[in-house]
């Protein structure tokens, strides 16, 4: 890998949408246009607890995610409330990443749901870098964003969204124009492609000028009061301010940074991580519920099988197990085990998953069945 990460002439921000809430969906087709909530444990009741993802349908009545549950319940006492499925979530987004690595262009991740890609290197080529085998434009960059919405959506089920620009901050606010489009940046892209959209130095300032500070990313509400409290309220009047005023009201870093950003600059590196799954999982919705133990175990060794097989095709080895059971009522558990020690035989894994289903106390007909192995990493061994 290169020892400083290289600068691209185009970052590509690629945003998946409402992704918890989507992988869900997956998992319980029937969620589709349902309102559904995800975040702690699933009981919005808890005291404590936080939305972490919210469907379009909730978040249209004002659900956020930071929002407490109790909050949410009380706007929308009939949704679906689901809890955290870490493991589930890094699976699917692992996924995700890889279909983005696939074009061979590098790809930093910044979380489940959120990467950018790095294309057409500015700096020359390191040893990880992979030279483009065509040559982008403003027309042929925004077919390229299509090719990756198509893959990551043939290959995952997932939507979604995709900035482009020449730096991280600008290709991110793109983002932001893609998911939500309105008539005046419909008029202004260069493209007219569903969910893509390119933001740079010929509609950075007919979009974004009379917009407040605050629709800068990394502007937040404090940065924004306290320029509005020195007369500045849109990106247009922070243009306008002289950097040594900036530095002198919010110091050389946040200054400096500011006048940047108000200008479209931002940082146009890539720095790709090393990455290996650390669990696989697999989990079905079953067209008939169902109610017989011997039938769940049935379900849940077929489903070991199938991950036995995927982890000896890489050859690794598993060390921890884990079971989820989803009722007809979305009612969510997992139960987990570790290992006695890592293997990959399924004669070694497939009793657990059978005592891990055993211990759950079911009394309502069973909709999903869902396996996880962790894996054992090189950090582990």
């Amino acid at each position: 890998m290169a020892d400083t990460p290289l600068r691209y002439r185009w970052l590509i921000h690629v945003d998946l949408d409402q992704f918890q809430v989507s992988v869900e969906r997956l998992r319980s087709p029937e969620l589709v246009g349902v309102p559904v909530i995800v975040g702690g444990n699933g009981d919005p009741t808890e005291a404590r607890k936080v939305v972490t993802c919210a469907s379009y349908e909730a978040r249209d009545v004002g659900v956020r995610a930071g929002m407490p549950l109790r909050a949410a319940y009380r706007k929308m006492p009939d949704a679906v409330y689901l809890p955290l499925d870490v493991p589930a979530y890094d699976v699917a987004s692992a996924d995700v990443m890889n279909a983005l690595r696939s074009f061979g262009h590098p790809v930093e991740v910044w979380g489940w749901d959120e990467a950018y890609i790095g294309v057409e290197p500015l700096d020359g080529s390191g040893d990880d870098v992979v030279e483009p085998a065509e040559a982008f434009d403003r027309t042929t960059i925004g077919r390229f964003a299509e090719r990756i919405r198509a893959k990551v959506f043939s290959r995952t089920g997932l939507h979604c969204s995709i900035g482009i620009s020449d730096n991280k901050q600008r290709a991110k606010m793109a983002t932001g124009f893609a998911k939500k489009p309105d008539p005046e940046s419909a008029a202004l892209a260069p493209f007219r492609i569903e969910k893509v959209f390119e933001l740079d130095e010929q509609n950075w300032l007919p979009l974004m000028g009379d917009r407040p500070c605050r629709d800068l990313w990394s502007v937040g509400p404090r940065t924004a009061a306290k320029l509005a409290a020195h007369g500045v309220d849109t990106v247009h009047q922070l243009i306008a301010t002289p950097r040594d005023d900036l530095i002198e009201v919010f110091g050389p870093h946040q200054g400096n940074w500011l006048y940047v950003l108000c200008r479209g600059g931002g940082d146009s590196t890539i720095t790709p991580e090393p990455w290996l799954a650390r669990s696989h999982s697999k989990s079905r919705t079953y067209p008939t519920d169902m109610t017989d133990r011997d039938e769940m175990r049935s379900a849940a060794f077929e489903l070991t099988e199938e991950l036995v097989n995927q982890v000896l095709a890489e050859e690794r080895e598993v060390f921890r197990v884990a079971v989820t059971v989803r009722t007809t009522t979305f009612y969510t558990r997992t139960k987990s085990r570790k290992l006695p020690a890592p293997t990959t035989r399924y004669d070694d894994i497939a009793p657990v998953i059978g005592e891990l289903l055993g211990n759950f106390e079911i009394d309502r007909p069973v909709r999903l069945l869902g396996v996880r192995c962790d894996l054992v990493t090189p950090e582990d061994e």
